[in-house]
């Protein structure tokens, strides 16, 4: 089903123009996620701001050895083979979009499967604010992953925002998302695990919370449609070591 495929149906939304489909010089699998025109980026750095579309090329390493921000509107395209390390934070801003891992898993709209499973880590946290999206894929995070607002709204276009096969050695908080198919799936997350005031109205299976396990709490409110596992999408229930609260009670 197209919510399971980690690019699929991806319609960007940025500024005021819709886009739709591949961009010159982006050697992703399935389509790129930054609009056209993005340039590569690899090599070493203290901190590091990304401003316009960048992506990092499959077979080369981004290593921030400080903070890494993706400033408001801007792209980072690392769903490649690739390589990204951050030693410090990893900031998203409002309306910025990041991609970042790639599984085997992951398969975009046309097919083309990642041929493998990469190696990203953030050492710190990964905290979005209002960011449109975010594809985070097989990621090491040892800090929380946070995530307030964003997203295209629900009469904007259909964008996805799969957090999938991660570890997460702090809390995964996903907020008030709003879009298309928004979901956390097969993650190890070594704290709580909240998802509250995240709405589609353009998928019925969005908010799908399921095949996670969770240290700490698993907590769901004030999700529409309600927070659920999906046994057609191969979902099966969390394995949570604290208490299953809200909409998440049964899941």
């Amino acid at each position: 089903m197209m919510r399971l495929r980690l690019l699929a149906g991806l319609c960007v939304v940025l500024g005021l123009a819709v886009w739709v489909g591949s961009a010159s010089g982006d050697p992703n699998v399935g389509p790129p996620v930054c609009p056209p025109g993005g340039t590569a980026i690899d090599g070493s750095y203290g901190n590091l701001t990304i401003s316009g579309n960048r992506y990092v090329k499959s077979g080369t390493t981004l290593n921030v050895h400080g903070n890494l921000t993706i400033a408001p509107g801007a792209c980072l395209d690392a769903f490649t083979m690739g390589t990204v390390h951050v030693g410090g934070n990893l900031l998203v801003s409002k309306g910025a979009i990041l991609a970042l891992g790639c599984t085997i898993n992951s398969i975009g709209p046309v097919g083309s499967p990642c041929t493998g499973t990469t190696n990203d880590t953030v050492d710190g946290n990964l905290i979005a604010d209002q960011a449109l999206t975010m594809y985070l894929d097989g990621d090491t995070i040892h800090g929380n992953v946070i995530s307030k607002g964003g997203g295209p709204g629900l009469s904007g276009a259909f964008l996805n925002f799969p957090i999938k096969d991660n570890t997460i050695g702090g809390n995964l908080i996903v907020e008030r998302w709003q879009g298309g198919w928004a979901g956390a799936i097969r993650n190890t997350v070594g704290g709580n695990l909240t998802w509250s005031g995240n709405a589609s109205v353009k998928d019925p299976d969005s908010n799908e919370v399921q095949t996670n396990i969770v240290s700490g709490n698993l907590m769901c409110n004030g999700n529409s449609p309600a927070a659920q596992v999906n046994p057609a999408d191969g979902g099966q229930p969390n394995n949570v070591g604290g208490q299953k609260l809200g909409q998440c009670a049964g899941l």
